[in-house]
């Protein structure tokens, strides 16, 4: 089956067609079109590999670069019959690292507390809730996401840039997906390392990271939970960050699991523990634990290495009945150990994380703007 494609808008990345045919995979260079010249491709593919009913979507190689309407809006899944044998199709716009970002499916930002005060630690804390576009409109209970080192989630100003958490809560609002609550906690600057490392005064003389996940968990989560209308279980529980806050977030899923049942590890700084040292606890009953990895290969020879052996520490942990794990590890070829790759991971590990996921993430109906907002 032949399929042609039209687009007016100037983009020289190369076209993909994803579709129920390839598992959804927005960037299969086996279904890259050929360009015959400017603004138009095609590809044929053998019917062989084709169901009697396709659907299917035109992408630049990943869902955060997908086609849109001539409104910037999402579009509905394409479908053909395969006996039809040809189709010509036209895109007037894609989506650029996820963008654009609709105003009016943006997060409520609330800061909780300029100084909120952690006891384990006798120290204080900003901290921040980032809400669903429609909170106020609802009666909607929400899960509920902990994230480290806020000052590189989102705002603008930051030295290493953000992850833009708010404008990604925004598409995946957009795509019905946005039901979440964060909580952002900033980090304590120069007390950072010694919050992170959970008890390995080699790296950080002084760790005080058993006290700061005792915090979160002990202190900061039921305030949450008493301020906001929460899902308080622990299936609708997480917990995430990077680098050293990806290893402290390991560590509460690890000490916590009747807590946490969801993990957003960001390139992990497991050379703290080469030996992936864990505290883990024999549970009779192993709890769910989902949790998601991320990596880039070209954060440093050693980290996309020490990933694959902390999934073969997961498994072994999982045979020995310590936990029932259910783990994605994605690993970007061109990825290095800063937000913007972490921003634009983001929407990806929150889906598969918190909603029942299927391979093509864009399949779900667009929302509509609530009135009221």
């Amino acid at each position: 089956m032949r399929f042609e494609l039209h687009t007016e808008e100037k983009d020289e990345r190369p076209v993909f067609i994803t579709g129920n045919f390839n598992k959804w995979n927005p960037k299969d260079y086996n279904y890259q079109l050929t360009q015959t010249d400017p603004g138009n491709y095609f590809i044929e593919i053998d019917d062989s590999v084709l169901p009697d009913e396709i659907e299917y979507k035109f992408t630049k190689g990943g869902w955060e670069n997908v086609e849109l309407d001539s409104y910037g809006s999402i579009t509905p899944n394409r479908k053909a019959k395969k006996t039809t044998g040809k189709t010509t199709d036209t895109v007037n716009q894609w989506r650029l690292n996820w963008g654009p970002f609709k105003d009016e499916f943006f997060p409520i930002v609330e800061i909780i507390s300029e100084q909120f005060y952690m006891p384990q630690l006798d120290r204080y804390r900003k901290v921040w809730a980032l809400l669903p576009y429609d909170y106020h409109n609802s009666d909607k209970s929400y899960p509920v996401l902990y994230l480290q080192d806020a000052q590189n989630l989102f705002n603008e100003g930051s030295d290493f840039g953000n992850w833009e958490i708010d404008k990604k809560l925004s598409v995946l609002a957009e795509y019905g997906r946005g039901d979440i609550i964060i909580i952002a906690i900033e980090h304590g600057s120069q007390n950072r390392i010694k919050e992170y490392i959970f008890d390995n005064d080699n790296v950080a003389n002084g760790s005080e990271g058993k006290k700061y996940i005792r915090f979160i968990t002990d202190t900061l989560k039921p305030f949450v939970d008493e301020k906001y209308r929460t899902k308080k279980d622990r299936e609708n529980t997480g917990i995430g960050g990077s680098s050293l806050g990806a290893l402290i977030s390991l560590y509460s899923g690890f000490l916590y699991p009747e807590v946490y049942s969801k993990l957003l590890i960001f390139s992990p700084s497991l050379w703290v523990e080469p030996n992936n040292n864990f505290p883990l606890m024999n549970f009779r009953i192993p709890f769910k634990t989902k949790i998601y990895i991320y990596g880039g290969s070209q954060e440093g020879s050693k980290m996309v290495k020490r990933i694959q052996v902390f999934e073969e520490y997961l498994k072994r942990w999982e045979r020995k009945n310590f936990f029932d794990f259910e783990f994605r590890t994605s690993i970007n070829p061109e990825g290095k150990h800063n937000e913007f790759y972490w921003s634009q991971e983001f929407p990806r590990a929150i889906e598969w994380l918190f909603y029942d996921n299927t391979e093509n993430p864009v399949e779900v109906k667009p929302q509509q703007k609530n009135a009221q907002k």
